[in-house]
């Protein structure tokens, strides 16, 4: 059971900062950041354990293979047990799954059979190969955007996309949230988000999106996202 006066301290005790692609770095150090960590209890820092793992841009870049990235996340779901943080995870693997999709696609992809991918869109989006936006521009309106960034090769400008959406989701899900556990998970998910484009460049971009594109979780079509998250 947490210390309600410890996570108002905690909570009070982060900095702010609304200027994503503009601040140079996060709001403070990971090292002090961690420090202010200290006061979760040994169940919530578990579970903040695992989505940062989960959800990590970092972890995904260059090795991580698609039976790996499943594996971790049905293992995520399973260790998340408050309901709002589940539905942040579900998000991010919905974005996830266009943008692979749109990948695959641009680099001659078939549609694939079955499920495609993580989370509601997954039947959806192979149902909706031949759409330029898998008829999803409603639901994820910045789906179009993404795609002219990356048949335009600008992996820099489709990264800044994706932490942007990603940002202003997790800002949505912040406004439900105060002084408790689920605050301090969704500010720490955000401050990778700092920490992701600060370390951002061009060449980089170009090298880790090629090589998510070879993978494209074209062999994930078996894996259904909704059962394992029921």
């Amino acid at each position: 059971m947490s210390d309600p006066d410890a996570y108002i301290a905690l909570i009070s005790s982060l900095p702010g900062s609304e200027r994503l692609f503009v601040a140079k770095q996060p709001p403070l150090s990971r090292l002090r950041l961690d420090r202010r960590l200290k006061a979760l209890t040994p169940e919530d820092a578990q579970v903040l354990k695992v989505m940062e793992h989960a959800l990590s841009w970092n972890e995904y870049d260059m090795d991580v293979t698609d039976a790996q990235a499943v594996e971790r996340c049905k293992k995520a779901l399973a260790d998340i047990p408050q309901p709002s943080l589940r539905s942040v995870f579900q998000e991010r693997m919905d974005l996830r799954t266009a943008v692979a999709a749109l990948r695959l696609r641009g680099h001659g992809g078939s549609p694939p059979a079955g499920a495609f991918g993580f989370g509601r869109w997954s039947r959806h989006i192979p149902a909706n190969w031949g759409d330029p936006d898998f008829r999803l521009s409603v639901p994820m309106p910045w789906i179009k955007e993404a795609r002219q960034l990356l048949e335009a090769e600008d992996p820099l400008g489709l990264e800044r996309l994706l932490l942007s959406v990603s940002h202003k989701q997790l800002k949505r899900h912040a406004g439900r949230h105060l002084f408790d556990f689920e605050a301090v998970a969704i500010y720490v998910l955000i401050w990778n988000i700092f920490d992701r484009w600060a370390q951002s460049n061009a060449q980089d971009a170009a090298i880790r999106f090629e090589k998510l594109a070879q993978q494209a979780m074209a062999n994930v079509a078996d894996f259904d996202f909704e059962r394992v998250s029921a």
